[in-house]
Formats: C-alpha cells, structure tokens, sequence
C-alpha cells in the first residue's frame, strides 16, 4: 500500500514534466493510465539512445509502471473516451500550450462539468497568463528565460545550460507538490480545483536565493566560476591529479582540522581563513593554495583525509560512478532490477523514503497503445462501442 493507494491519474503529458510528475504520484501508490496520440505517442519515444536502439531513455525514466492508452483527443470519439475516463479519474496532468485544450473541449471548465472533484494539473512553459503564454517551449527555454544560462558558466566563456533537464524537474516538483496540496485540500472540503505549473516560474523559484540578492543589491549575482557567486567561503572546485573535489566552505570550528587536512599547520589559527565568511582578497589567496595543495594527491586519497578530519565536501562523480555508488544503492537512489526485456538492468529509484507507505518505483514503461483496450473495457465501453471508437480514428 503506498500513500496514494486508490488514487487514479491520467497523464496526457509528454517529454519530462508531466511525465515526471505522474511517475512519482505512481510511485507513490497511484494508479497512473498515460494517454498517447495514436502512431505517435509521447515524443519522447522518438528520442531514443542511438539510431539503432530504439529504446528511450525518457520513456523509460518517466512513465515506468504507467498503463498507455492512445486516444486522438481533437476527435469526437477521443473526446468522448476521456470524458468518460474522468468520471473516475482523481488527478488529470497535461502539458499542452495554454489554450490547446479549450480548442478541444477538455479544459479544466469543461471536464470539471463531468467530475466536479478532479485536480486538473496544466504545466506550460512560460504560465497560463501574458503575451508570452502560448510560446511553445521546453527544458532548456525554461533554464534561458528563467535565468539560469545566464549565471551557468564562466565570466571568460559563453553562458550554457545545465546539464541535464532540470527545469523540466523544477516544473514537475512544484507540480506535484500543487497536486497533492489540492488533494488535501479536496479531502476536507470535497472541492477540485486547477493546478497551473510553469518551467520558467519554478526555475525563477528555485533561484529565489540568488534572486533575492540581485533584488536587494540590486545587481546580478554573476556566474559561479567554479565557486559561488554569493557565498564568500571556501566553495570551491579544487582539482585532484585525478579528479576533482568540492569544498563546502570551511566554518571557523573546522578550519584547524582542515589546515592539518592540507598538511599546512603554519596556517592554523590565521584570522585570515579560521572563518566562514571571507575577505575577497583572503578568500583569493585561499582558493591559490588549495590549488596548488590538491593537486599532489588523487581523488581517493582526499577522500580518505577530508573523511578523517571531519571536512565537508564532494567528489565530482561522474554518471557511471554515482549509478555504482555503494551508498546510493543502499539507499535505493538506484535500483538493480530484472526487466523482462532487457534482462538485468539498473534504473533510477525513488529519492524519497516513508516509514508507513514505501514508494515503489517500477520496472517496465508500456508500450504505445499497450492497454487501450484494457482500460476502455474497465471505463464501461461495450467490445461494439470499441470497434466504433477504432473506426471513427479515435485510437
């Protein structure tokens, strides 16, 4: 039993942040059902890992455990399958380009007329409102017209993206947490309502630190160089003569340990660096030692010696290391598991850990169309009335 055991979704999304968002609700114990539009389903079943493997990994990492049902919404017979999907559907995910669904007649006002109690959850790119509202947009639109390019990189090279989908995750976070906020909200009140998740409002949120510095100062943060661009201790990128090591900053009650640490005990004690908050011209001297000082030893050996004097810090890993990390594995962060295709694979597991109702997260992400039939037959269609919706172009 998860937490969401008995709740069901339907995830007419594509790419990551909606998917994303369903996939955790499955996780969490929902029953999630993702509706495809016939012969070409999500897109990114067309973004695979190679020419010659069709296999995707955005397929794979967002709708594992999901049941897929294609239905061609603009028609009248797809309307109709979906009216009647939502009449016992808690939570309904899209991504559409605001306005798409008015002009099919599956708008919030339109299927709330249907089930009064649905959580109708719409991400967009740049939000529901303004002259920007209908731009078609993704990932990386999120990351530049949210500021993140912009504060990426180094002073002396181009701004650039992050390198991963991260906006799409901020999106899809702060989707689920409007979800599950309106869940309770419905448990004490009986009432649904619409949840409206945009990728540049969640990645302008997830920078509301930086941002309420530019806000206060009024002036931007500037790009991290390796460090950052408003902490002004010891976070800094330090290369081993194999790798690299973050440092975390050094408070004032570690400084003498980490000076033993670096094998400088002449530095023990120096008001110049025995605190968190730095001097910028100490702080400059600082970073010009432990450059010269990590370089002497490899990853592994700092490892061992920021471990022993109680240091904060992180090895920069690179995928393959953190997907064999012996404390993520552990920890479920990734799970070994037997895909009856692939045969014995690795996939992401779920970050979150409950006493009472663990998540579980699946396995095998279904094929286009894989339980169109299933799912209709459990929504009341007659086997006739199935044949009728496969004429008419439906599914």
């Amino acid at each position: 039993m998860g937490a969401l055991t008995g709740y069901k979704v339907l995830d007419l999304s594509i790419l990551v942040q909606g998917p994303q968002a369903a996939a955790m609700l499955h996780d969490l114990g929902a029953e999630v059902t993702k509706i495809e539009l016939p012969e070409v389903g999500d897109l990114g079943r067309w973004l695979t890992v190679a020419v010659d493997d069709d296999r995707s990994p955005y397929v794979e990492a967002n709708n594992r455990g999901k049941r897929s049902v294609t239905l061609d919404l603009r028609t009248t017979g797809g309307k109709k399958a979906l009216q009647r999907l939502v009449e016992t559907t808690d939570v309904l995910i899209h991504n559409f380009v605001p306005g798409t669904t008015e002009e099919w007649g599956i708008s919030y006002q339109d299927l709330t007329k249907i089930n009064p109690k649905l959580i109708y959850a719409a991400g967009s790119t740049f939000g529901p409102e303004g002259p920007n509202s209908k731009r078609e947009g993704a990932d990386m639109v999120g990351q530049a017209e949210g500021g993140i390019v912009s504060v990426t990189g180094h002073d002396d090279g181009d701004p650039t993206i992050v390198g991963a989908v991260i906006g799409d995750h901020f999106g899809a976070q702060n989707m689920i947490t409007g979800i599950l906020a309106a869940l309770v909200h419905r448990e004490r009140t009986g009432e649904g309502q619409r949840v409206d998740v945009s990728l540049v409002g969640s990645a302008i949120y997830a920078q509301s630190s930086e941002m309420t510095y530019t806000m206060l100062s009024g002036k931007a943060p500037g790009r991290p160089n390796n460090n950052h661009p408003i902490l002004r201790g010891l976070v800094h990128r330090c290369p081993t003569s194999d790798g690299y090591i973050y440092l975390l900053g050094i408070p004032e009650h570690l400084w003498n340990d980490f000076a033993t640490c670096i094998d400088r005990e002449d530095l023990m004690d120096d008001p110049r660096f025995a605190t968190l908050v730095l001097e910028q011209e100490n702080l400059d001297t600082l970073r010009g030692i432990v450059d010269e000082v990590f370089p002497t030893r490899t990853t592994d050996e700092w490892d061992e010696r920021l471990q022993r004097w109680g240091q904060r810090y992180g090895r920069v890993k690179t995928y393959d290391e953190v997907v064999t990390d012996e404390t993520n594995l552990i920890n479920g962060y990734v799970v070994e598991v037997e895909h009856p295709e692939y045969g014995s694979i690795t996939v992401v597991g779920n970050p979150i850990h409950m006493s009472a109702t663990p998540t579980k997260p699946a396995v095998v992400a279904p094929s286009l169309g894989q339980h169109t039939e299933e799912v209709l037959l459990e929504a009341g269609f007659s086997w006739e009335e199935i044949d009728q919706l496969r004429a008419e172009g439906a599914y």
